[in-house]
């Protein structure tokens, strides 16, 4: 990997492309039909960032995140939240140990490189807010004593939006430590019927294998800060999120912390798809991921029935994307990139040509 002053080379994010492309067949022997969601959650993972999985029941959520994290050569651990899980039992405790006459530190759960937290909104406030500290500051305080948690450090959570009996919805304050919020949806026909033939015999999920190791996920999650983003590409983001905030439809704003979310996770999709560098459309692909769940709707709103990813659709045809000056020719087998396509992850990943990168001023300019 390069130093951490040089900007990130076409090499190191081919390494970084092919590492997720990797990782991406893999989930995809145990995940079928939902290559798109796949490549958001490796987005996530790349940022270090939290993931919470909402969807029915039996669509696959918890599957999704023990494949990403068999994917992972990371400690693992999953914590099953019910309505009398205290914060102790997922936290650790003190205790005292007969044998050495002293107090002695039992670690709960919560101490793992990845943590699968499963039906989450199942657990009472009290326990959800136990979450807070690790997942924001990757550190857990019990009885006064601080203790660091593994790097890397990624939560990933399911809950079922639907089914209210017996659940504690999480605060705004936690949902905005999700870097991203993802739906599987139910699978097409073939999908479904793959499904049944993959696991007539057995479960693909037994079989696979880690593809990349803590340390080697740390280093990658450190080189993409060096990943070129244009200074107008940057306030393209920034812009997306004060939008928000003028919006009336909403009653509260997306906050500094959605930016940033936004910013990294552009980034990591850049690299995913290939790039050393950050088009507006990455930024535009990742706003229906990172913002709905920062997003407060207004009374009226509700009572007009809105639905927010419709909202943010409109912030983002409102917000002036910034255009190249000169933009590079594609070669024939090269496709340019369009807004206009149905998926948005497909139109950033269709570009692939380089901006020439020794040219001192911005290629970039605002409309």
């Amino acid at each position: 990997m390069t130093d951490a002053t040089a900007r990130l080379s076409l090499e190191d994010v081919n390494d970084i492309c092919e590492t997720a492309e990797a990782m991406r067949d893999g989930v995809e022997r145990v995940i079928v039909g939902k290559r798109e969601i796949v490549q958001l959650a490796l987005v996530a993972i790349l940022c270090e960032g939290h993931i919470l999985l909402e969807d029915v029941p039996g669509t696959g959520k918890t599957t999704l995140a023990k494949a990403l994290a068999r994917s992972l050569g990371c400690t693992f651990k999953r914590i099953q939240f019910t309505p009398d899980l205290m914060p102790s039992d997922i936290t650790g405790i003190h205790y005292f140990d007969q044998k050495t006459q002293e107090f002695a530190f039992r670690e709960g759960p919560l101490i793992a490189q990845v943590v699968l937290a499963d039906e989450i909104n199942r657990a009472t406030p009290r326990t959800q807010a136990a979450l807070l500290e690790a997942m924001e500051e990757r550190q857990l305080t019990v009885e006064g004593e601080t203790t660091l948690l593994p790097r890397p450090f990624l939560v990933i959570a399911t809950q079922n939006p639907v089914e209210l009996e017996g659940t504690f919805p999480l605060p705004e304050a936690q949902l905005d430590r999700f870097l991203l919020r993802l739906s599987l949806g139910y699978p097409a026909e073939d999908d479904e019927d793959e499904i049944l033939a993959r696991q007539e015999h057995t479960n693909p999920l037994n079989s696979l294998q880690p593809i990349v190791t803590a340390e080697r996920l740390t280093e990658m999650a450190e080189a993409l800060q060096n990943l070129h983003v244009d200074p107008a590409v940057r306030r393209y983001a920034v812009r997306i999120v004060r939008e928000t905030r003028e919006e009336a439809f909403f009653e509260l704003g997306a906050s500094p912390r959605a930016s940033l979310a936004l910013f990294r996770a552009a980034r990591a999709f850049a690299a995913v798809s290939g790039r050393d560098y950050v088009l507006p459309d990455d930024v535009k692909a990742m706003a229906p991921y990172v913002l709905p769940h920062r997003l407060i709707l207004s009374t009226q709103t509700r009572l007009r029935g809105r639905e927010v990813e419709d909202l943010i659709s409109e912030v983002l045809d409102r917000v002036p994307v910034p255009i190249e000056e000169d933009p590079p020719s594609p070669s024939p087998t090269e496709a340019a990139p369009s807004l206009s396509d149905s998926s948005p992850i497909s139109s950033a990943a269709s570009v692939s040509s380089r901006p020439d990168s020794s040219k001192d001023e911005s290629p970039w300019q605002r409309r």
